[in-house]
């Protein structure tokens, strides 16, 4: 393999504003130190955590902790590896760059237009959801009205400026995080009986184990759990893309690294286990209403279902805005390598790849449109075909590290600020846990068609990525320049 490449030859270390001898076409540093900690530390708390923890914990009780910290273990391996690679070589593409650089050009290409496809569908479901909500409060405005409006802004605010984004995100962020660290102290208090006023007489940990015990539905359970919560974790890795346009990259990726796991900690299996501990896991509400809003409800807390709905119009609205900023800057990398419309690569004063952003929208626009139009067909398959992505990416993650690690060691070791931990063995574990993970929902009814689906649409990626190396390949023969 050869030397790996300068980041700023592929354009992926930002210039700074008002910087003369910043790349044309460049990002910029906009990001401050504030916004990109917030997006580290609310980058894990995705609505899926709010609205998808329910069918989990009715599928496997109390055992679905089990299944959370499975995955979070996961999840932190896998961010410690991108840690690796985002520190030692900053990037604007993130483990896409990584991937074309150490294991061939298909590979950056293949796995940057997947998550790209990826995010542009999370667009469509994230602004259905938010639009639903808005309606339900203001019914007057039509839902494809209210998704129309959210896109808009966002979008807006995604072309004005990064800083925009980062603002916004930092508001965002900051409401997800101020309302989950409520719900886990005010859920402990009740707990122990320390809360004023509670409907709910203080149970201790009984709940745990209350209703059939611990594995109510059986150790299997545990796996099943697993397929139901591990898409809520995506988007962790999208802080090592925003470091990129952060003063001091390095900084923020090693913070954002050296926390993921406290974060996981607290917000994941800290959240699930208040919830758990203060109702049966088979209470009928967790369900109905679902598992926040019935914790809530079970301790007298007052009009929890609208306050749990501000929190996750807050959570899709966060979701929406680094949808659509992962998409663009995925998109802008791509088109600096000359794997997508030169147009993606460039940028405007303000440091902002206005093309790629208007063209990662106006696909989610049209998924918008699939989901009012065609929601059982069409937008069913565009939602399947991407559902497998995350674990995907997060293979190629692990199999980029394993290469790009050696040659760090060898041609620039005082690079290596973070270093993957027990390497290259934890590596091998996380890429056959991984693999165990697509196995196994191939067994799984619900969660085979999107493994299939997602596979092939794969399969079409890499066989263009694979048609077009192979031109490159035949045009540098003949005419003996790379190309």
């Amino acid at each position: 393999m050869t030397s790996l490449p300068s980041p700023t030859k592929e354009g992926g270390i930002p210039g700074k504003p008002g910087n003369p001898q910043s790349p044309p076409d460049s990002l910029h540093a906009g990001l401050k130190n504030r916004h990109v900690s917030m997006i580290a530390i609310a980058g894990v708390i995705g609505a899926g955590l709010f609205v998808g923890s329910a069918s989990g914990i009715a599928a496997a009780g109390p055992a679905i902790l089990v299944s959370y910290a499975l995955v979070g273990t996961m999840v932190v391996l896998v961010m410690r590896m991108l840690g690796e690679m985002a520190a030692a070589q900053p990037s604007s593409g993130s483990f896409s760059e990584y991937a074309d650089r150490a294991l061939g050009r298909w590979a950056g290409f293949s796995i940057g237009w997947l998550y790209w496809f990826f995010w542009v569908v999370v667009l469509a479901v994230e602004a259905t959801a938010g639009a639903h909500i808005l309606n339900g409060w203001i019914p007057g405005v039509p839902q494809w009205a209210w998704a129309l409006i959210v896109m808009i802004v966002l979008t807006a605010s995604n072309l004005a400026s990064v800083s925009s984004f980062g603002e916004f995100e930092f508001w965002f962020a900051g409401i997800k995080v101020v309302a989950i660290t409520g719900f886990i102290v005010v859920g402990l208090l009740a707990v122990f009986g320390l809360l004023p006023g509670s409907d709910n007489p203080a149970n201790g940990f009984g709940n745990l184990t209350s209703a059939g015990g611990f594995l109510p539905n059986g150790a299997g359970s545990i796996l099943t759990g697993v397929l139901m919560v591990v898409f809520s974790f995506m988007g962790s890795e999208i802080v090592t893309l925003a470091a990129g346009e952060s003063s001091d990259p390095q900084r923020a990726v090693t913070k954002a690294t050296n926390s993921v796991i406290w974060r996981i900690a607290v917000f994941y299996l800290g959240s699930v286990f208040v919830v758990l501990t203060l109702l049966p896991w088979n209470d009928p509400s967790v369900v109905k209403d679902g598992s926040y809003v019935a914790a809530l409800n079970s301790i007298g807390i007052p009009h929890a279902g609208q306050v749990m709905n501000f929190i996750v119009l807050t959570a899709v609205l966060s979701c929406l805005n680094s949808g659509l900023y992962t998409a663009s800057r995925m998109a802008y990398s791509l088109g600096r390598r000359s794997d997508a419309p030169k147009s993606f690569g460039q940028t405007s004063a303000r440091g902002v790849p206005r093309a790629a952003i208007l063209a990662s929208v106006a696909f989610g626009f049209v998924a918008v449109f699939f989901n009012y139009q065609w929601p059982d067909t069409v937008f069913a398959f565009l939602l399947n075909s991407s559902g497998a992505v995350a674990l995907f990416v997060w293979l190629v993650i692990c199999c980029t590290q394993l290469r790009m690690r050696r040659t760090l060691e060898r041609e620039a070791p005082e690079k290596l600020i973070v270093r993957m931990w027990l390497f290259p063995y934890l590596t091998w574990g996380t890429i056959a846990s991984i693999v165990f993970v697509l196995v196994y929902m191939l067994t799984d009814d619900a969660a085979r068609e999107q493994v299939l689906l997602s596979l092939l649409v794969a399969a079409v990626v890499v066989a263009v990525a694979l048609v077009r190396e192979s031109g490159r390949r035949k045009a540098k023969a003949a005419t003996g320049t790379d190309t």
